[in-house]
């Protein structure tokens, strides 16, 4: 694929770059791409991970590609095979993942189930973990009741909608989906508060325990603690546990691991040394940081780019059907154009 001299100056330097894409990592730097295969990717995800392959490309490293498709109901086999090849149309080239193999295969979530059981016994056993049997609707009645006796922590609620994983999922969930994210109503302790009384580890029983049940399992959150790190693309970051976010769902009574513990775990076993995604996962980090601090792993470095957002401002979700890849193929979109977003207008 070679540049027209139609595209823009930049955009055309950096389509004839992709001709000299490294073939094998010069340095210990590990990126990852991170499609969810439940709908086809968009103009946002296109600009997330080509600035992923960029940076991977000019450290000389290796590129990951790995297929969250934890969400069984949603992922379809096609939206799959289409995330490889928009990106691949694109120009996007990695070095490792479900169509090419690699040492830490296998690179899709839906096969790699033992691994997030082994780190949820180690939490539980730790003493972080607890066990919740509250739905959504219990959440929402509890979340709207006045709470006097409640510290100020427990009484925040948050924007209600979030999305899966680097932008991916949007609206309110069922219980039987995946939970929010970054906007998730920040959890009032209700059964948290069933389990004071028992100091972590919870007790011996809790070491007899090798499955987790037919309830959900949250990460019981310092409150109170700043958790503080430096972007590399946003600069230095500081969220409140029990303020900005509090205790959230490791694993789900549906029988698998929620996205925060499966992302921390995969990057953790995949050596990835810098995680690039969209800053609506910025408070996702502060969350991860616990995860990687309780289970003992070394924390990547973070860079989180600024979203892609329509006409009106609001950032773009799959249901944007008309600014998907493949949408604007069909159009007779360049992968130049895309990346400019100099767009074909919709006839």
């Amino acid at each position: 694929m070679r540049a027209s001299a139609a595209d823009p100056p930049q955009v055309a330097t950096l389509i004839d770059s992709m001709a000299s894409h490294f073939s094998s990592p010069q340095s210990s730097y590990r990126g990852r791409l991170a499609p969810s295969p439940t709908g086809y990717l968009h103009v946002g995800h296109a600009s997330t991970f080509w600035t992923a392959y960029e940076r991977a490309r000019e450290a000389g490293g290796t590129l990951v590609m790995r297929m969250e498709d934890l969400d069984a109901e949603r992922s379809r086999v096609e939206f799959a095979e289409g995330a490889i090849e928009d990106l691949r149309w694109l120009g996007i080239r990695w070095q490792e993942g479900p169509d090419l193999g690699g040492p830490y295969a296998p690179y899709a979530q839906s096969e790699r189930r033992d691994f997030y059981l082994d780190a949820w016994r180690k939490l539980l056993r730790g003493g972080f973990l607890f066990p919740c049997r509250c739905s959504r609707k219990d959440l929402a009645a509890a979340l709207s009741a006045p709470h006097e006796n409640n510290s100020p922590a427990r009484n925040v609620l948050s924007h209600p909608c979030g999305n899966d994983n680097d932008a991916a999922r949007m609206g309110h969930p069922a219980d039987t989906e995946l939970e929010p994210l970054d906007d998730e109503p920040v959890y009032p302790g209700t059964c948290r508060l069933l389990q004071n009384k028992i100091p972590p580890p919870l007790d011996s029983a809790s070491h007899e325990i090798e499955e987790p049940g037919n309830f959900n399992w949250r990460f019981r959150v310092p409150d109170g603690e700043a958790i503080e790190f430096v972007d590399g693309n946003l600069g230095p970051q500081r969220f409140v546990a029990g303020m900005d976010f509090g205790d959230f769902v490791v694993w789900r009574r549906e029988g698998g691991p929620s996205y925060q513990l499966a992302c921390v775990v995969d990057d953790a076993a995949m050596k990835i040394t810098e995680v690039v995604r969209g800053e609506d996962l910025l408070k996702s980090t502060a969350r991860q940081i616990l995860l990687y601090r309780a289970l003992g792993l070394k924390t990547p470095d973070w860079f989180h780019c600024r979203l892609v957002v329509d006409a009106n401002g609001r950032r773009l979700a799959k249901r944007h059907d008309a600014l998907s890849l493949r949408v604007l193929r069909q159009r007779g979109a360049t992968p130049a154009q895309i990346l400019s977003a100099e767009l074909p207008v919709e006839k």
